[in-house]
């Protein structure tokens, strides 16, 4: 278990200070995250990756010269805001683009998609390649649905090789693309990790057993054998990963950098044991090795767990991935011709309150009130809803929950003090769940709040009417935002029943109160009704009936805040 920290809740910020101030010689902090802290003598392309903290050296570890130029860095297990993401590639930008990279996860794709957006919008030249690497996350007809694991070192130092050769946006994406085609992994645990100030792992295997095909946050494997030797792992992952050969790659004449990577608590003589039979069993299999690596390289705290990577070789690839990088956990060769680049303290963006009318002034202070009593709900329920999210999930939406709308009852007060309307009272407080929920979750309410804000704005009266038009585009907002459908075992086989039901009630007449609560009550009997569902979306996808039998703790949690919020209403007649 994690037992060296101060406040759990700020173990991930604190882990940033002590990581810069050991690692000044190449990396500088900015808002969200690291960007390095020197530059050659000429611009190159920018490339940019993150996700959730406790996975070191992924993703702040890879930040310097020959590798990447900024890393964002989210809470723990959980991506990034996109106002983290668009403030770190801000930063780390040199003026020739930048490509955003990152493992395939919904939350970072929700996060770094909308960054990408605003990056474009202010005329940057912004790509994005998604790491999917995990052979064991989805199958190989739907590999753009697969996770990224230790994966992720391939892709990162193949684009910042690419960069730092010169090479212009279009290529280093290009090549980008194909190393992660050419990239295959499998992991494996034999315990799970416990986070800082947690009293048990998010998952747990049974003694002399091993889960097989596990993701880094913290989800379950997708099988369970028992433990084998050294030899029978090897054995394991090497033919698991040879029965998928990428296209394009004749197996006769084949080369492949081999990374076997340690999650955490395996020991490194440990890995040893299990290379020697990985080295013979691919020379036995006639594939040549170049520059293999065996470490830590995407971990997952203290997690006892162990993955297989084989980069698939042509000869652009080898180039670039033995050409010279320096970073603070990978290194290779010289590179030369560095200058320091000069720390300019990080701007946070002014926080402007506008006019707004007395109406939406009160109906704001209403909007407080119902955030205030979400979050001590949700803190009070963080735990049950982590325990449900444990079952085919990673465990965080509870503690995701508890801290998007701690920060979001914390932003509405402050903009509630300062005279804000309803309006910008929501987006304020959406901006702040976004940012430090994290995760798709965080995301999603982020975008929900955004939407109703819009909808109620700052100089109207907020009726009946408009509450309801208003939880209509929170619908359609998540709906658009998430892709996710009704049946696909989310947040909207609640949200979709409620804001349906609340318009229905109000446009037959009946009083605010009467129709959410009933509306809130259907949401409640939709989110249990989800139990009975196998999850499609998001990382619970991936452990299919796994999920029966537990209801979606995202359907949960907003049927709980449903009616923690009516209980505000009902106070307000």
């Amino acid at each position: 278990m994690t037992r060296l920290f101060n406040d759990p809740d700020d173990f991930a910020a604190d882990s940033v200070v002590g990581f810069v101030a050991a690692s000044a010689r190449w990396v500088r902090p900015t808002n969200g995250g690291v960007v390095r802290s020197t530059r050659g003598a000429e611009p190159t392309v920018s490339v940019v990756i993150g996700g959730g903290s406790g996975h070191y050296p992924a993703f702040a570890g890879l930040v310097g010269p020959g590798l990447a130029h900024g890393a964002v860095m989210g809470n723990l297990f959980a991506s990034p805001s996109a106002h983290q993401v668009h403030s770190v590639a801000t930063a780390a930008h040199e003026g020739r683009g930048v490509l955003l990279s990152y493992g395939n996860y919904a939350g970072d794709v929700l996060h770094f998609t909308q960054a990408q957006e605003r990056l474009r919008a202010a005329g940057v030249d912004c790509r994005t390649v998604t790491v999917t690497d995990d052979i064991s996350s989805a199958p190989a007809s739907e590999r753009e649905k697969r996770r990224g694991i230790a994966g992720d070192l391939v892709v990162f130092k193949i684009a910042g090789a690419a960069a730092e050769a010169g090479h212009d946006l279009d290529d280093v994406e290009r090549l980008a693309i194909a190393a992660n085609d050419r990239t295959r992994s499998l992991g494996v645990a034999f315990s799970g990790c416990t986070l800082p100030g947690a009293d048990e792992p998010l998952f747990t295997v049974p003694e002399g057993r091993m889960a097989v095909g596990l993701g880094i946050h913290g989800e379950p494997g997708i099988d369970e054998v028992d433990v084998p030797t050294a030899a029978g792992l090897a054995q394991l992952f090497v033919e698991s990963l040879l029965e998928e050969i990428p296209d394009g790659v004749a197996r006769e004449d084949a080369r492949v950098v081999p990374i076997l990577n340690g999650l955490g608590s395996v020991k490194y003589e440990e890995l040893y044991v299990v290379y020697a039979e990985v080295d013979r069993l691919l020379a036995e299999a006639g594939i040549a090795v170049v520059s293999p690596e065996v470490g830590e390289f995407c971990t997952s705290f203290d997690m006892a767990g162990v993955s297989l990577t084989l980069l698939w070789l042509d000869d652009e690839l080898e180039e670039l991935w033995l050409a010279p990088c320096d970073t603070p956990a990978f290194r290779r060769g010289a590179v030369e011709g560095r200058v320091a680049v000069e720390t300019v303290a990080s701007e946070e963006e002014e926080f402007v309150i506008g006019a707004a009318s007395d109406e939406s002034k009160r109906a704001a202070q209403t909007v407080g009130r119902a955030l205030t009593a979400m979050a001590a709900m949700l803190d009070a329920e963080a735990e049950e809803l982590g325990r449900i999210d444990r079952i085919a999930g990673d465990g965080d939406h509870g503690i995701g929950m508890q801290r998007g709308s701690k920060a979001a009852a914390a932003a509405a007060e402050e903009a509630v003090a300062g005279g804000a309307g309803a309006r910008t009272t929501l987006h304020h407080a959406g901006d702040a769940w976004a940012d430090k929920g994290g995760g798709t979750s965080g995301a999603i309410w982020g975008e929900m709040l955004v939407a109703l804000g819009t909808a109620l704005g700052d100089d109207a009266d907020v009726d009946a009417d408009a509450v309801g038009s208003g939880v209509a585009r929170m619908k359609d907002a998540v709906m658009s935002f998430g892709k996710a459908a009704v049946g696909d075992k989310t947040m909207i086989d609640a949200i979709v029943p409620f804001a349906d039901r609340l318009n229905e009630r109000l446009d037959a007449g009946d009083e605010l109160v009467a129709a959410w609560a009933d509306a809130a009550k259907l949401a409640t009997e939709a989110a249990e009704a989800t139990a009975n569902l196998t999850a499609k979306l998001g990382r619970a996808r991936s452990h299919g009936d796994k999920s029966l039998g537990t209801p979606d703790p995202g359907a949960v949690s907003f049927a709980l805040i449903a009616h923690t919020v009516l209980d505000i209403l009902k106070g307000n007649d």
